[in-house]
């Protein structure tokens, strides 16, 4: 069952309060009423409302003081002023606040209805948009772990390998040079071979420290892809 959405209606007007409360309660909404900013305040710390209403002119704290301190603790609540005698420089500062919207006196039931419909519609767009964003796939998180781990070991078998390469490199070109003469040839060929003989061991440590590693890439590859393929 969907919660009621909490609405906060601040005004010292018990007419505008009864007003709001018999409109947006036919309509489902929880209403909560405050006849004064210190009130309101305190009701505000209490709870949290989906939607504020607040009279612009009040004895005490004013409707203005009140949205200050709704946007400064809650950007995301909507604040909907209302007034009946709004200045320029009060709907400056109402705007600079960061308020909604505003309501002028005098109200009609469809007035405040199509405000609490308009305004919690609106608020609920950005909030269903962030619920949307995809999440960083696991299997990735898996490969970045597995390499992490891996990193040092590869780095290991380059350093043995990498030398026993180079000497390879050396002795091909010395045989290409060597291919006209006969002795020098079959020199090189010994050579070769004496060479394969001497890296052996090497080789075969740099494969012992790598393959294990191969192996536990590839499991995790390829149950990252068995999870993407599920999701």
């Amino acid at each position: 069952m969907t919660a009621l959405r909490k609405v906060l209606v601040v005004d010292d007007d018990p007419a505008v309060r009864k007003s709001f409360d018999r409109v947006l309660s036919n309509k489902g909404y929880a209403v909560i009423t405050a006849e004064s900013g210190e009130e309101a305040l305190a009701k505000l710390t209490e709870e949290k409302y989906d939607l504020v209403y607040s009279d612009i002119r009040m004895p005490g704290i004013s409707g203005l003081d009140v949205a200050e301190t709704v946007k400064a603790s809650r950007p995301w609540t909507p604040v909907v002023i209302i007034t009946g005698f709004g200045s320029d420089a009060a709907e400056a500062r109402a705007k600079a606040a960061g308020v909604t919207s505003f309501l002028h006196k005098p109200l009609s039931p469809e007035m405040i209805e199509d405000s609490a419909r308009d305004v919690l519609a609106a608020a609920v767009e950005p909030a269903a948009k962030v619920e949307a964003a995809p999440e960083v796939p696991e299997p990735n998180r898996l490969v970045s772990i597995a390499l992490f781990f891996v990193a040092p070991f590869i780095g290991l078998a380059y350093m043995i390998a990498l030398p026993f390469y180079g000497f390879g490199v050396a002795a091909v070109l010395l045989g290409r040079m060597a291919l006209s003469n006969a002795r020098i040839s079959a020199a090189v060929t010994v050579l070769r071979h004496v060479a394969m003989l001497a890296a052996a061991p090497f080789v075969g440590l740099a494969y012992i420290v790598l393959f294990p590693f191969i192996g536990l890439a590839l499991l995790l590859w390829m149950a990252g892809k068995a999870a993407t393929a599920k999701a």
